[in-house]
């Protein structure tokens, strides 16, 4: 009988009998007038005058009003620079404990996110608010004594001045409660490899020591994981030595392009949950198995607006038009792509953090991520939102009984002097009929849009289509960045980048 596991299940029982339902509009209100009254002494608050708007009676427009837009390059410049400089004060009390390294998906050059105390017990926070709402998925109580594999970047941080540096899944790892460190894997020694192909052939070697109930991570690098344990012990699936697997926590990308060739590695069904860990902060969770939309975490240390996601607001660059309007959770609507805006507990202010999302559910604040401000394929007029894309390459995919879980696109003119979407499709399909799967694409995004529909009659020529192995893509990401961190394939290259990446392909 699985005592500890009763006690753990009674216990997250209890907490959500005795929970009362949350008022998402009430508390993002009360997390903005926290946020400001920290924050008021500091440079920054006192050069906005954040006093002024605490003292006012619409204190949500007033801070829409005063304060702009920033992306982190502005933001930077004006501000976190001075971080990097040893002052303190600047957009949060104090400095930051750690920098969150991240290159994300656009740019070689790496951003150094501010990380706080703050943040990290507002990560920590949401955390517990995931584990609790796993009352909501009715596992078994003896699911609670399992071991968790948790595979993100390093945990060996790296010393620079006064503070700690890495990527934020390796300073999460690092920060993880002295009680869950038991049920942690694959451990602090592994987990401090910082070569990722040393540290999952570590985790192959010793995958018989652990009883892993639950997998965390992006699917991609969880499916190489995988793999590389299926192949090292001759299974024929991950449940072959992880009996006990039932949960996988997807996070740092949407799991719908990964969901066939992941339940192809398990041996019987797995909950999936989705979270949505930022470097910038732990945006949101799935809270129940009705959805596989997640809930905005408002009230641990985050603001939220909402831009519409309209060319009208959205720069060539991807950052937002000055005179873009910013609605709060009371004002949105459903069935609208928004510009995700956030303030938060370390420092960041009216912050663009690149991510559209979609609203599923407003009173219960759920939300879909539905792509990046700078995937947005907008060349010829076609107006196609990752999330659209996503959904065609499905379609597709099933048409021709294969998934195509990594790509990348490019408006590209060729030398025709036409304009073109040239699709590269990672699959393991043998001998693809490329111009079928073409046609079949531009059909699917013909019939789901029809801004790309009017650009196909007029400035997008066609549709051309190469199907490679995904592992050229993984690849790719290990050149350009870091393997397996919080590394996502850029879904929409420019005319520069697609020439590189063109010649990369070649090379491979």
């Amino acid at each position: 009988m699985a005592i500890l596991g009763n006690i753990i299940k009674g216990v997250i029982d209890l907490k959500d009998t005795f929970t009362s339902k949350t008022d998402h509009i009430d508390v993002q209100a009360d997390v903005l007038k926290n946020l400001l009254e920290k924050a008021k002494n500091t440079q920054f608050g006192e050069h906005y005058n954040f006093e002024k708007i605490l003292n006012s009676d619409t204190i949500l427009t007033d801070f829409a009003q005063t304060i702009p837009y920033f992306d982190y390059n502005k933001i930077n410049e004006e501000w976190w620079h001075k971080l990097h400089s040893g002052e303190s004060d600047v957009t949060w009390p104090g400095h930051p404990t750690y920098f969150a390294v991240s290159s994300g998906t656009t740019g070689k050059t790496s951003k150094r996110i501010p990380v706080t105390d703050d943040m990290i017990d507002a990560i920590r926070s949401s955390g517990i608010k995931q584990v609790f709402a796993l009352h909501n998925f009715n596992l078994p109580a003896d699911f609670f004594e399992k071991e968790m594999m948790m595979l993100g970047s390093s945990t060996d941080l790296d010393h620079n001045q006064d503070h700690l540096e890495g990527e934020i899944s390796g300073i999460t790892a690092s920060n993880i409660p002295s009680w869950f460190k038991s049920y942690y894997k694959p451990g602090e020694d592994i987990a401090k490899i910082d070569d990722w192909d040393e540290r999952v052939q570590q985790i192959a070697e010793r995958a018989e020591e652990w009883d892993i109930g639950a997998l965390s991570g992006i699917p991609s690098w969880i499916e190489l994981m995988l793999q590389k344990v299926i192949e090292h012990h001759n299974l024929k699936t991950i449940h072959d030595i992880w009996p006990n697997l039932q949960v996988f926590t997807s996070g740092g990308v949407a799991f719908g392009p990964y969901s066939k060739s992941f339940h192809a590695l398990m041996g019987k069904p797995v909950t999936v949950i989705d979270t949505y860990l930022a470097s910038e902060g732990y945006i949101a969770t799935q809270v129940r198995p009705e959805t596989d939309a997640m809930q905005l975490n408002t009230d641990h240390g985050i603001y939220f607006e909402f831009v519409p996601f309209k060319p009208e607001y959205i720069n060539e660059d991807g950052s937002l038009k000055d005179s873009a309007p910013a609605l709060t959770l009371k004002e949105v609507e459903l069935d609208q792509d928004y510009v995700l805006i956030i303030s938060t507990v370390s420092g960041t202010w009216r912050y663009l953090i690149g991510d559209t999302i979609e609203f599923t559910d407003i009173e219960r604040a759920e939300i879909k991520i539905t792509g990046r401000t700078k995937f947005f394929l907008n060349t010829v007029g076609s107006q196609l939102s990752v999330n659209k894309m996503d959904t065609a390459l499905r379609e597709v995919g099933e048409r021709f009984s294969t998934t195509f879980p990594e790509y990348t696109i490019c408006a590209n003119r060729e030398d025709d002097g036409e304009f073109y979407h040239c699709w590269y499709l990672g699959s393991d399909l043998q001998n693809a009929d490329e111009e079928a799967i073409a046609k079949a694409l531009d059909e699917s995004l013909k019939g789901a849009n029809k801004n790309y529909k009017v650009a196909r009659s007029k400035a997008l020529k066609g549709v051309k289509v190469t199907v490679i192995p995904s592992e050229i893509f993984y690849d790719w990401n290990a050149r350009n960045k870091k393997k397996g961190g919080q590394v996502k394939m850029e879904r929409v290259m420019n005319e520069d980048k697609f020439k590189d990446w063109k010649a990369f392909v070649a090379e491979n």
